[in-house]
This record gives C-alpha cells, sequence and structure tokens, in this order.
C-alpha cells in the first residue's frame, strides 16, 4: 500500500468515528438498561448500528448530487423527531417502573422495531456524506472500502459502548434509564442543530 492509499484509509476511519458517535451515545443508553451485559444482545445492537452507518453513505452514493438538497433538508428532522420520541418513551417507562424496584429484574428481550428506529435515526444524517463520496469517488471499488471502514468502526464503538454504558447502569438503576432518555433527546436537538446550520461540530 502506498502513501496515498493509506491516508484515504484513514480519512474514512475518520470519517466512521465521526459518523459512530450518535450510534455510540445510543449504545450507551441501550446498556444503561441491562442489569447485566448480555453479548448476544451487545453483537445485534452493534450490527443493527455498524450496517446502518454503512448503509446510508451508500445509499447517498446511489442517489447522487441530485437529492442532495432534499437529504439536508429532511433528514435531520427525521432522526431529530424519531429521537425524541424513542427519549421520552425511556423516560417515561424508567419513572412508571420506579414501583418495580423489588421485583427480581430479567433483562427484557431487544425490541427489534425499536432498535431499526434508532439504527436509522443516528445514521440517516450519513446520506449526506454518502452523496459527498459520490463526487469525489465515482469507483465502486472505492466506496465500497469506505462504507465497510465506516461499517466497522461504528460497529466496535457502538459495542464498546453498551458495556460503558452497562457500567453505571448497574451503578444508578433508573436514574442512569432517564440520563438515558436525556441523551436521545439531546442528540435529536444536536441533528436538528446541525442540520439547520446552527451548530456544526
Amino acid at each position: 500500500m502506498n502513501i496515498l492509499t493509506w491516508a484515504l484509509a484513514l480519512e474514512f476511519f475518520l470519517v466512521g468515528v465521526g459518523l459512530a458517535m450518535d450510534a455510540f451515545a445510543v449504545s450507551v443508553c441501550k446498556g444503561l438498561g441491562m442489569t447485566k451485559v448480555n453479548k448476544k444482545q451487545t453483537f445485534i445492537i452493534a450490527l443493527f448500528f455498524g450496517g446502518f452507518q454503512a448503509l446510508m453513505p451508500f445509499l447517498g452514493w446511489l442517489l447522487g448530487s441530485r437529492f442532495e438538497k432534499f437529504v439536508k433538508a429532511f433528514a435531520p428532522w427525521v432522526g431529530f423527531i424519531l429521537l425524541l420520541f424513542l427519549g421520552g418513551k425511556m423516560i417515561i417507562e424508567a419513572v412508571k417502573n420506579k414501583e418495580d424496584d423489588k421485583v427480581e429484574e430479567k433483562d427484557k428481550k431487544l425490541d427489534m422495531k425499536e432498535l431499526l428506529v434508532m439504527a436509522i435515526a443516528t445514521s440517516i444524517d450519513a446520506l449526506a456524506v454518502g452523496i459527498s463520496f459520490g463526487l469525489l469517488y465515482p469507483r465502486i471499488g472505492t466506496i465500497l472500502v469506505a462504507i465497510a471502514t465506516i461499517g466497522v468502526t461504528t460497529f466496535l464503538i457502538s459495542f464498546a459502548g453498551v458495556f460503558i454504558g452497562n457500567v453505571f447502569g448497574t451503578r444508578f438503576e433508573k436514574r442512569a434509564q432517564i440520563a438515558g432518555g436525556i441523551i436521545l433527546i439531546l442528540i435529536g436537538v444536536k441533528i436538528i442543530l446541525e442540520g439547520l446550520d446552527i451548530l456544526k461540530l
């Protein structure tokens, strides 16, 4: 591999890290709700986030620059609404379940629909990244390397996020779950502010 190839690989990795931050925060929230880390569930959570974080740039690459204005206009609102709903739901469930502390808790089965919505909400802004990739890297081989790097990076970061969230979840229990709901809402706010060019990170 020459220097240019390594530089391109590093660029894709850094893009992947940047895109994975929202997925990481949501993974932490999922970990907050586990009494102990369920490795199978953790793998599925990371797979969803990594898979969608790879899929969205690829879809953006396929759509091309003609859809750039449409994506930038609507994608942030979709992410904001979905995360606002999920965050509110998480807080309400935590408050409702305060009286059930004496009951022996068992980890709930993963809500696949909820996980799907979370994966879409945290990755939908990556559509615009894919459109940019289409302008910079028109060759299919390059975009496949890009989405693979982004997907794997997000998978690993999300996997770690569940473990990190579980550490705080087991210590603070319901308060951690409420904090998780607030985090989801704040991520939604961040997405919409970035989409409106009010906030640029």
